[in-house]
């Protein structure tokens, strides 16, 4: 490094010593910069002679989630999907000289939300760092970021997986969170190869996001999988994230190492940028057997960034990680340390509190929580565990099964099926989500309802759905009265019918009235066959019984 960067460095660094002298209660401990590889992958790199079977994965993801927020984290520019090319960017987001950074208390107050909802410790003062690289669409040529004193730390993330070998067994699990930082998002580049020329869209450029480090606790792609899933569930519910990974809005970074129990850990591979949550099971389970079988041909894993290819399922070579320059951080100078309040008891007099981020009152805004709605409704409707993950782990479904409760009379147990398997594998067919779904809660509830008083069969019932599904706006009762599937119970109609296939089944009836009561089963399918599933069960077995006495 340059002797007058390293002067420029420190003089700045005691610059942002000098600030905190003004907030003398604010602690922050400031992490140490190392440009050597980190714990998950600087560790001795295990022989590739002596690797064993017992070989097993380590995971470690970085997941940049994008702040909703209605503008950028040091602009006034608005954030918008799909807005046209470099519509969206302000004279700092462009890096044009003399333009400053100013602070966006929402993306704070995001943070703030997120790493409370993680049983993160919420650092009162926190620091902005200048991260060194050169990308064409990063046009300061650095990032603002929160590298050593990120605003929360210390956090754990619980969720939950089905495992057994049927698949019913709720797995629980913890990954802990190192830290949570907010930094600035950099622009897109979009290769012309036609062309042979890269156009840059700016609007993405300082959009806030939220980075948040996952240690490396995990050992497979299902672990991975649904520590991000149960993440998405939990920025969806804060609101503080929308989550879409289609959209960019959530990105997932996997650091992936194998070695023996016990053992230090191996040479990691980082791979960039998976955007699904599927892709990120296969792209780790890939990495991890992949790794397995260079170290058991005698061979050593690279320390490199890959990418995952989705159409071969493998993982590819992107660059080597040893030749990278380094980052050179230093302290952000056009950014004072950011400071938050435990409780309005907390603020400085005269402080209005409207200007400031006060941690109690985000605590007391905080939703019900996934992972805490999800045992409520096994608790409260006496549901099984698996059928509570698989509300939960669907956006819009359990709301959708409260929702179905409260219209109909039917029991929890009797409602839940319609719901994790009926309903959600319509919509999984058609890759549609809870809210496209063309039969609402009031509809599927005036059809349990008419099955419930007994107008229809269960089996009608499963025939009406289907037709609901397809005719959308139809309601039940107007589909069982246009194809006439209402249940038969006249008396006189189903004698005539029974007394037919008693006549001409004498084997069964001999049977019967021998004592093998089962036979009348085999009878009752005869009769349901006749009457095209539209006999009245109760009424059709006792008249049967009454004619094979």
């Amino acid at each position: 490094m340059a002797p007058f960067f390293v002067a420029a460095s420190e003089l700045l660094y005691k610059i942002s010593k000098q600030r905190l002298i003004f907030c003398p209660k604010a602690s922050c401990i400031i992490r140490r910069i190392s440009t050597s590889c980190s714990r998950h992958g600087s560790q001795q790199q295990p022989k590739g002679k002596s690797a064993p079977q017992q070989l097993v994965g380590v995971v470690g993801l970085e997941v940049h989630a994008q702040i909703n927020s209605n503008t950028k984290l040091f602009s006034g520019s608005a954030v918008h999907f799909s807005a046209p090319p470099n519509s969206q960017v302000s004279l700092f987001d462009a890096s044009i000289p003399g333009t400053l950074p100013v602070l966006n208390r929402r993306c704070v107050e995001a943070a703030v939300m997120t790493g409370l909802a993680l049983n993160c410790n919420i650092n009162k003062k926190s620091l902005f760092d200048r991260k060194h690289y050169f990308y064409a669409d990063l046009p300061t040529g650095y990032q603002i970021t929160q590298q050593r004193c990120p605003i929360a730390v210390d956090g754990t993330l619980s969720y939950s997986f089905l495992g057994g070998k049927k698949r019913n067994q709720v797995i629980r699990k913890n990954v802990h969170i190192k830290q949570i930082q907010l930094e600035q998002d950099s622009g897109k580049s979009l290769h012309d190869d036609l062309h042979s020329q890269t156009l840059i869209d700016l609007n993405r450029a300082g959009v806030g996001l939220m980075e948040l480090v996952m240690e490396p606790d995990m050992s497979c792609g299902v672990e991975a999988a649904a520590a991000v899933k149960e993440l998405q569930l939990i920025l969806k519910a804060l609101g503080t994230c929308q989550a879409n990974m289609s959209e960019g809005q959530l990105r997932v970074d996997a650091n992936v190492s194998v070695h023996k129990p016990g053992e230090p850990l191996g040479v990691r591979t980082e791979v960039k940028n998976i955007n699904s949550v599927r892709y990120l099971a296969k792209a780790i389970d890939y990495e991890v057997k992949r790794q397995i079988e260079v170290l058991q041909r005698g061979e050593t894993v690279q320390n490199e960034t890959r990418a995952y290819d989705s159409k071969s399922g493998e993982t590819v070579p992107m660059r080597d990680k040893e030749g990278l320059q380094d980052y050179r951080f230093m302290p952000e100078p056009n950014l004072p340390p950011l400071i938050v309040y435990e409780d309005n008891g907390s603020l400085p007099t005269g402080t209005d509190a409207s200007q400031v981020v006060v941690v109690q009152e985000i605590r007391k805004g905080l939703p019900e929580l996934p992972s805490v709605k999800r045992d409520r409704l096994v608790q409260t409707y006496g549901i099984l565990p698996e059928q509570g993950f698989t509300l939960m782990n669907e956006e819009g479904l359990a709301e959708y099964f409260e929702a179905l409760l409260q219209a109909t009379t039917k029991e929890p147990a009797n409602v839940i099926g319609w719901v994790t398997n009926d309903l959600w594998g319509h919509l999984k067919q058609e890759d549609m989500s809870v809210s496209q779904s063309p039969i609402s809660p009031a509809a599927l509830a005036e059809l349990l309802q008419l099955q419930e008083t007994g107008r229809i069969s269960s089996t009608v019932a499963k025939q009406v759905f289907q037709e609901m599904w397809r005719s959308s706006g139809k309601t039940a009762s107007q589909i069982i009265h246009e194809q006439d599937l209402e249940l038969v119970s006249d008396t006189v109609q189903l004698q005539h019918i029974c007394q037919m296939v008693v006549d001409t089944h004498p084997e069964e009836v001999k049977a019967i009235r021998s004592g093998n009561k089962k036979v009348v089963n085999k009878l009752m399918g005869l009769v349901k066959k006749e009457t095209k599933d539209r006999a009245d069960p109760v009424l059709v077995r006792k008249i049967l019984q009454e004619m094979t006495s």
